[in-house]
């Protein structure tokens, strides 16, 4: 049974928040101020504490700067977008607002049982990575790609929402697919909208959803992607290209956590992770007017920057072996690189990044027998008329799960 520590100042209040925590199946402690909850974190530590934000002798933030391991919530009752960033910043696990909202209770401690599950669970993953070379659905132990798993883990069992920068074909989608693998949220639904593949003037309805006859051509009700999400993970890729009147109401649902659907009048609670993607550089999207900076701001409680393949040392043949095996486990085969194949490919730039090696890799399994050597390694325009003039395309891949 996992143990909850929770600090309020108003006797009413803590007793009312005790019995719900109590109803959940959690054994609680109580404490009115900073210094009991100090001394309760000594003596007897819990696994979760639950704290007003606002207490006699100090701030509830306090309590997250100083106990990193545990799980925290804060509770206030002024909150705002800046309350929130700064919560989350500070390691907080989530944070309520006054008067609590039951249900909203009722799906933070659920969410910290799975969190408090998944630690475990991620401690083998990391063992994984050290004999493998790999981070769940990641591919790589380079330091850049190690820096990436650190803070994959930090953020994954929290509710959090992250932004993951870095250029075409790093593998955003995939590191956003990882982080819902890491989080209690895991066997709910993984939904992933690309912004800049939506018309502008039907985003709305695809996030929000829209309600028959709400506009021409709406012929029936339409769930958006918040409500399909339901429980899970929201990915939001190339934010940057959604228009700033949408960029306002998608920054009003993360504060409020409800939605209304176009045309709709009633509004619906969400419960919905949101991970964004671009491949801009955030400060200068601002700067342009591509992305409003109240809504960078709510979406940069964490960040996390992909790096480029060029910067991944020998992660390139650790990538290149995992999509022939994909390719081999598709096709029933055995195929493999030849010393020189792999040399090849460990020599160039990559501009294109994992995507460019998954495509080129796909063309080299098309053209090579059983030993793929490194003529069939299509790097540039010469070796893409060869191939051709051979009756081989460059296939267009998919992302899937390996990066």
């Amino acid at each position: 049974m996992l143990r909850v520590l929770i600090v309020e100042d108003e006797s009413v209040a803590l007793a009312a928040l005790a019995k719900l925590v109590e109803r959940e199946g959690f054994k609680v402690t109580v404490a009115s101020d900073l210094a009991g909850a100090r001394l309760v974190l000594r003596d007897d530590p819990p696994q979760v504490v639950i704290t007003d934000l606002q207490l006699p002798d100090g701030s509830g933030l306090e309590l997250v700067r100083e106990n990193p391991t545990l799980e925290v919530v804060l509770v206030t009752g002024h909150a705002t977008v800046e309350t929130a960033v700064e919560a989350l910043r500070a390691g907080a696990f989530d944070f309520l607002t006054k008067p609590i909202d039951v249900g909203h209770l009722k799906r933070v401690l659920t969410n910290l049982l799975r969190a408090y599950r998944m630690r475990g669970e991620i401690g083998a993953l990391r063992e994984e990575l050290k004999h493998l070379g790999r981070f769940g659905r990641l591919i790589g132990g380079s330091p850049a790609m190690q820096r990436v798993y650190e803070l994959l883990q930090k953020v994954g069992p929290t509710e959090a929402p992250v932004l993951l920068t870095g250029e075409s074909g790093t593998g955003k989608e995939v590191a956003a697919m990882t982080l819902h693998d890491l989080s209690p949220r895991k066997d709910k639904p993984f939904l992933a909208l690309n912004c800049g593949a939506v018309a502008p003037n039907m985003i709305e309805s695809e996030l929000f959803g829209h309600e028959r006859g709400s506009f021409t051509g709406a012929t029936q009700k339409h769930v958006g992607y918040f409500e399909r999400a339901a429980g899970g993970t929201l990915l939001l890729d190339e934010i940057t290209e959604m228009l700033p009147e949408y960029q306002v109401k998608l920054l009003r649902v993360l504060e409020t956590r409800r939605i209304t659907r176009v045309g709709g009048e009633k509004e619906f609670p969400i419960d919905v992770r949101i991970v964004a993607a671009t491949n801009r550089a955030p400060d200068q999207a601002v700067s342009d007017g591509k992305l409003r900076q109240d809504l960078f701001y709510r979406l940069k409680v964490f960040q996390i920057a992909l790096p480029p393949l060029r910067d991944r040392g020998d992660d390139v043949p650790l990538l290149a072996e995992q999509f022939l095996r994909e390719l081999n486990q598709e096709n029933r085969a055995d195929k493999s690189f030849t010393k020189q194949a792999l040399a090849r490919l460990a020599a160039h730039t990559w501009p294109g990044n994992v995507r460019e090696l998954r495509n080129i890799v796909h063309a080299a399994y098309i053209l090579g027998g059983e030993d793929i050597g490194a003529e069939c390694i299509m790097l540039d325009a010469e070796d893409r008329a060869r191939a051709a003039s051979a009756g081989v395309s460059e296939p267009v891949a998919e992302p899937r799960a390996s990066v």
